[in-house]
This record gives C-alpha cells, sequence and structure tokens, in this order.
C-alpha cells in the first residue's frame, strides 16, 4: 500500500482544494437539505394548526347543545332542604314544607343462637312472596339466603351477649311501596322502623294545600328540570328560589371565543412578516400559506356571521380590527336577562357553524388541513431521497477527485525526478569553453 503525501509534488494543499471542490459540487444538496427542513417545519406547524381546529371543534360541539346555557342558580331559607336546576328549568320560586323524611322498614329479631327453622317467607308490600330456603336454620346460611333472594330485603347479624345474636331486616328501598312482612317464623320480631314516603306541602294554610309525597328523600316533578332533597322535617315553610347564572352562561361564550382567538392568534403570530434592514422583509411558516389563509377566513365567517339575518354583535360577540373576536360580558348578561331564548338561538348557532367548519377542515382522513399535511409529509420524503441520491454521487465524486489529484501528485514527483536526472546529468557534462 502506497503513501500519500498531500501536495509533495505539487507543493498544492489538495486536500483543501477538494474540500472547497465539493463544497460547490454539493450546492444542489444544499437546496434540497434546506428545502426539506422547510418542509418538516411546515408539517409540525400544520399538525399544530390541525390540533388546535379539532380542539375547538369539540369545544364548540358542547356549546352547541340545545342545554348549553340552561344553567341556573338555586337558594333555599332553610338547609333541610337541596335544591338541583339542571336542563329545561325555569326562574322562579316555591314555597313548601317538609312534613316528613322517606325511610326504609327496619325489623329486629330477639337475641338468638340459631333460626326456629331453615325456611321462613317475606311478603312485599304489594302482596308477592318470597320463599326464604337457607341451607340450614344457623343465622349464617338464613343471613345469605335473605340477601341472595329477591325479596327487596337485606338481613345483617348484630351481636347480642351470651353467644346469641339479633338478625336485623332492612328494605334495599325507602318509601311505603318497599315494607314487608315475614311469616313461617316463631322468632320474635319488632318493628323499629316503618317503611315511609318523604312527603312535602305546597302553600301550606292556604286552600290551594297539597302534599306531595316521594318513595326517596329527592322530589323530581315539583318542578320542570328541579330536584329537591329533603334531609329533615320542617315546621315552618321554606323557600326555594331558582335563577339564571348568567355569570356560569357568559363562561360558556367566553370559553368558546377565547378558543376562537387562541386559533385565530396562532394563525397571525405563524403568518407575520418582519422588517429587516435596508428594506428587506421575511415571513413566518405560513406566510402567503393560501390554506391556512382558507381556515383563518371560514372559521371567522362561522364565528361572526349572522343569525337569522342578525349580528351576533348583538349578544356581545364582534370581530374588531385586529382580526380577532371581541366579547361583552356584561352585553351578554343583558341580552340573556331580557331575552334568554334568542341568546342561546344565537350562540348554539354559532357554535354548531364553527362545529361543522372546524371538523371539515381537521377531518383526520380528508380534511382540508390533512390534505395539506399529507402532501407536505409526501414531499419531505421525495426531498430525503433526493438528498441520499446526492450522497452517493457526492461520495462518488469525492473519490474520482482524490484519485485524480493522488494520479496528479505521482505524475509530477516523477517530472520531478526525471528533471532532477537531467540536470544532475548535464551538470556532469565537460565545459568546453574552459578547454579552449
Amino acid at each position: 500500500m502506497g503513501l500519500a503525501l498531500d501536495g509533495l509534488a505539487s507543493g498544492l494543499d489538495t486536500a483543501a482544494l477538494i474540500k472547497s471542490l465539493m463544497q460547490v459540487e454539493a450546492i444542489p444538496q444544499n437546496i434540497l437539505k434546506n428545502k426539506s427542513k422547510s418542509t418538516q417545519t411546515m408539517v409540525t406547524a400544520l399538525q399544530a394548526l390541525n390540533t388546535k381546529v379539532a380542539d375547538l371543534a369539540k369545544l364548540a360541539a358542547k356549546s352547541a347543545k340545545p342545554d348549553s346555557l340552561q344553567l341556573f342558580s338555586t337558594s333555599t331559607s332553610s338547609d333541610a332542604i337541596k335544591v338541583t336546576a339542571g336542563a329545561g328549568a325555569a326562574p322562579g320560586s316555591l314555597e313548601l314544607t317538609v312534613k316528613q323524611t322517606a325511610q326504609s322498614q327496619l325489623i329486629v329479631s330477639g337475641p338468638i343462637a340459631e333460626w326456629d327453622s331453615d325456611s321462613f317467607t317475606i311478603t312485599a308490600n304489594d302482596g308477592s312472596e318470597t320463599t326464604i330456603s337457607a341451607a340450614s336454620n344457623s343465622l349464617d346460611d338464613v343471613i345469605k339466603a335473605v340477601n341472595a333472594s329477591a325479596s327487596g330485603v337485606k338481613a345483617v347479624k348484630v351481636a347480642a351477649g351470651n353467644g346469641e345474636f339479633r338478625v336485623q331486616f332492612t328494605s334495599a328501598d325507602s318509601g311505603e311501596k318497599n315494607s314487608f312482612s315475614i311469616s313461617g317464623s316463631t322468632v320474635p320480631l319488632t318493628e323499629i322502623r316503618v317503611a315511609q314516603d318523604a312527603q312535602v306541602t305546597l302553600w301550606t294554610g292556604t286552600d290551594a294545600e297539597q302534599t306531595i309525597s316521594s318513595a326517596t328523600n329527592t322530589f323530581t316533578a315539583l318542578m320542570h328540570g328541579v330536584d329537591v332533597s329533603v334531609s329533615k322535617a320542617s315546621t315552618e315553610p321554606v323557600t326555594l328560589t331558582i335563577g339564571r347564572d348568567t355569570e356560569a352562561s357568559s363562561k360558556v361564550a367566553a370559553g368558546l371565543v377565547e378558543s376562537l382567538n387562541g386559533l385565530f392568534k396562532f394563525i397571525a403570530t405563524n403568518s407575520a412578516v418582519t422588517a429587516g434592514s435596508e428594506g428587506a422583509t421575511s415571513g413566518m411558516i405560513f406566510t402567503g400559506d393560501g390554506t391556512v389563509r382558507d381556515v383563518n377566513r371560514r372559521i371567522m365567517d362561522a364565528a361572526i356571521g349572522p343569525v337569522d339575518g342578525r349580528s351576533p354583535s348583538e349578544i356581545g360577540i364582534s370581530v374588531n380590527r385586529n382580526g380577532s373576536i371581541d366579547f361583552d360580558a356584561e352585553k351578554f348578561a343583558k341580552a340573556l336577562n331580557d331575552d334568554p331564548a334568542r341568546v342561546e338561538k344565537v350562540l348554539q348557532a354559532i357554535s354548531s357553524r364553527v362545529t361543522g367548519v372546524a371538523e371539515t377542515l381537521s377531518d383526520k382522513y380528508d380534511g382540508q388541513i390533512t390534505t395539506r399535511i399529507t402532501g407536505q409529509e409526501s414531499m419531505a420524503k421525495r426531498l430525503d431521497g433526493q438528498i441520499m441520491d446526492w450522497d452517493r454521487r457526492l461520495a462518488t465524486r469525492e473519490a474520482t477527485l482524490k484519485r485524480t489529484y493522488a494520479a496528479l501528485e505521482v505524475q509530477l514527483s516523477k517530472l520531478n525526478a526525471q528533471s532532477g536526472y537531467l540536470i544532475s546529468q548535464l551538470g556532469s557534462l565537460p565545459n568546453n569553453s574552459q578547454n579552449n
């Protein structure tokens, strides 16, 4: 194997020369690399945009629901009653007195070591009978059989001292309709608590006085969309008040506007143009991009377009000169109090339009943004393939240059050797001028 010394014969820095030549040769590849990098940056930015649009679609879908603004505040004049208002509720008040609360029936046996037999009957309030057949008359077997039955009764063993126990029978659910009786046994039984419904009296002391019953401590039909839960009896009438929760409703609309503005800001930031020195300008990744411009326009149109010929600005939603949306919470609250049906309709219409456009744009199969991402990814893949081709081409070119300059050094070395030989030969010739 020969030893190559750089520029030994020519005196040239062939390594630096080859490096410079390769830098020139690599210019087309560097252009491809820069294009690949910008394409990958575009893919990343479009993916972020797609995520924001998809998130907007989800949020808008929630505010598009008919009950999105069905939010109410409740209050009572006593801690004996708790009120929950939901969809379908309406502002108003009601006065009632809690006569009694609901309770389950409870029966306890006398102290015993075992049941008197392995079979007895539980009779429900409606007259249906359930025969309890235990594996034996041991208390554990009897309790196991009761709890496994469809009688609607649960049993438990309670220590009574001296190796004896009491068996406690309780109806699984409260209310008079869940009362029961036990027969077919001589074991002494004591009723500790009767099954009863909760009862409230409306308009106490008036000609319209009315008592309402519920098997549980929650009344679901006193007022539409309102659940009233009682925890103890009251001697004085209790006032329930239901009002619109304008603050919570405003947060729903404000949340939609905030999500819209977050998207618009993301697009604006990545579409900005920066002025440099001597009048030069530079743009961000989305600058001049038609797809992104179309996304911004379509969502903005959906957000601020009129509803039934009237502007959303009537409920406090309007576009400003900076390309974002303003939300006037005070104006929204006033409109909600003045005409709640109109406000609900407008917000639902806006939200539905935004949802439809955002879902179409971000669809994971054929959405406009998704299609653009797929196209950019394909371009990046092609560019990477071309860059790899250039790697092979440049490697071949560099090897060729190295061989060429190595051969040049060899030839120059030979020429130098020949030149030295000739000079030495010429120097050894006799000097004729001296002889003469």
